[in-house]
């Protein structure tokens, strides 16, 4: 499988471990002093967040394996434990933190797919086949730990060295962040840099205060801070301290420290709800596109359309624009323009990235557990610096995409809903109604059939394809079936956005027997 090929299906295996953080966040949130004050609410949402890591091994591990059965999850937390313990053995102070999970996930889905079916002597038939799988696994990440024990610490000194020019380099660096978080939308690899990002860049350790104070102002409901490790090395329980953070609401706390833990949050999503009052400087400038420019850029569309067509695009527009406001999730918004007008889509990317550099300028800091959406922005005001001024902020992104789109698509005379091609317009079936044919062994047919598919794969908005010959692929088809869009990634993967039935769909093509005559099967 080419680079590419693999990492859009590593991405998509890493959607169902950062599928569990919406709970998570909900549960941690809610249970703290600040709103509801249950204990062991908060507890038990930061107990997820604390083994992401595990998740990490056993979501990748089920993503890869060919038929995501069970066995490859079971394989995948034996060769996380096996991984960490040997390398940590070796050396102290290797914390691979989530990149174990991935490099665990990685070794378990391979194994199961080499292994799940062996066949073995008949006295050693009980280990045969998926019994085999956490064995091969336990003994791959053996010597894997083995390795990382020794060239871990090299290469995290690389990682460090990385997270240092990025958080160094301000603007620069959230700019490039932000631009391509939305330019590797496309392709489906976002998550694999925003698993950095979000889960690995940076660190600090937990430890409990009490009697907290800012500017001489009591801050009774703050109980924990999360602090660079070093400064961690030098406290002792007991006394008083003045911690300083930069570019934050309250730049000074003092506070008496009660213990120290032995607990490393990393990754700026991590820090954030750990506890770490500069974290949320990679998730800030979400908020002002998700929640208020992308709905902008959805009523430009809207108004661009020729007036007999807007009744036809505003329920659209109106439902996917709606959906990036409240939850944050904006692959069916962007995808109903990325294909149409490319140059509407790299204004996006670029707005994206200019947001980030904002927010930050602003001072603002908020996070998210799920997406940068409503729901997430007003649970999380309690721990976040500056919300209002990042509405503001928002609000100014919503004019900007609102004006910007407005006028490329009339001055360029650029493609949108509504503004498509007649031939283009007449021939895309809407989803609802093909759904009502027999879509599935339509699409399945318009790619060749199981004969040319050697995988089928889903994420939220795409299938996700390995074909024998790609060319087998008949692209307008896909499109009047209701496809928004073809992705190509190196010679034999293929990727069919098909908005929120993708899964679906892929769950129902799988579904069709090999041998199954498509032959009466009608494609428009």
């Amino acid at each position: 499988m080419n680079i590419l090929g693999y990492a859009q299906k590593l991405g998509k295996a890493l959607m169902l471990p950062i599928a569990t953080l919406p709970v998570a966040a909900l549960l941690l949130r809610l249970g703290q002093p600040d709103l509801l004050d249950i204990a062991f609410m908060a507890s038990a949402g930061n107990a997820i967040f604390s083994q992401l890591p595990l998740l990490f091994g056993l979501g990748i591990a089920i993503g890869l394996s060919k038929d995501g059965n069970g066995a490859a999850g079971l394989a995948g937390a034996v060769a996380y434990f096996v991984l960490t313990a040997t390398a940590a053995t070796i050396d102290a102070s290797v914390n691979m933190s989530f990149f174990g999970g991935i490099i665990a996930g990685i070794i378990a889905g391979h194994s199961y797919n080499a292994f799940h079916m062996t066949r073995l002597p008949e006295w050693l038939a009980f280990f045969a086949g998926k019994r085999l799988v956490p064995i091969m696994a336990g003994l791959f990440a053996l010597v894997m730990g083995a390795v990382m024990g020794v060239v871990w610490p090299s290469i995290q000194g690389g990682l460090d060295a990385l997270a240092h020019a990025v958080s160094t380099s301000g603007a620069v660096g959230q700019f490039v962040y932000g631009t391509l978080n939305r330019a590797l939308i496309p392709v489906g690899l976002h998550h694999v840099l925003n698993s950095y990002f979000w889960f690995g860049m940076g660190s600090c350790q937990e430890i409990v205060i009490s009697a907290a104070s800012a500017a001489g102002q009591a801050l009774p409901s703050l109980k924990q801070l999360c602090v660079d490790p070093a400064l961690a090395k030098t406290l002792v329980a007991g006394q008083e301290y003045t911690f300083n953070f930069v570019n934050t609401v309250t730049p000074e706390i003092t506070a008496t420290v009660n213990s120290v833990t032995e607990t490393i949050k990393s990754g700026d999503l991590h820090r954030f709800f750990g506890g770490d009052k500069s974290a949320g400087v990679f998730m800030n400038g979400f908020f002002p596109v998700m929640m208020f420019g992308l709905p902008g850029a959805a009523l430009a569309m809207y108004l661009a359309a020729p007036a007999e067509k807007r009744s036809q695009v505003g329920g659209a527009l109106f439902s996917v624009a709606f959906c990036s406001f409240l939850t944050g999730i904006t692959e069916p918004l962007e995808f109903m323009f990325v294909f149409l007008a490319p140059a509407l889509y790299a204004m996006h990317a670029v707005f994206t990235g200019l947001s980030l550099v904002v927010a930050n300028m602003f001072g603002t800091l908020h996070g998210f557990g799920f997406s940068a959406g409503l729901i997430d922005f007003l649970l999380n005001w309690g721990l976040a610096t500056k919300p209002l001024v990042l509405l503001v902020i928002g609000l100014g992104f919503g004019a900007l995409y609102f004006f910007t789109f407005s006028f490329a698509i009339r001055a360029f005379n650029l493609k949108s809903p509504g503004r498509e091609d007649d031939d283009e317009a007449a021939t895309a079936a809407p989803a609802g109604e093909a759904v009502k044919g027999d879509l599935a062994r339509q699409y399945l047919k318009a790619l060749g059939g199981h004969d040319n598919l050697t995988s089928i794969d889903a994420c939220i908005t795409r299938l996700r394809l390995t074909l024998k010959d790609r060319t087998v692929a008949n692209e307008d088809v896909l499109k009047k079936l209701g496809a928004k869009g073809v992705v190509k990634l190196g010679e034999n993967n293929l990727q069919v956005i098909l908005g929120p039935l993708a899964e679906i769909v892929a769950g129902e093509m799988k579904a069709i027997g090999a041998n199954e005559d498509l032959s009466d099967v009608k494609l428009p």
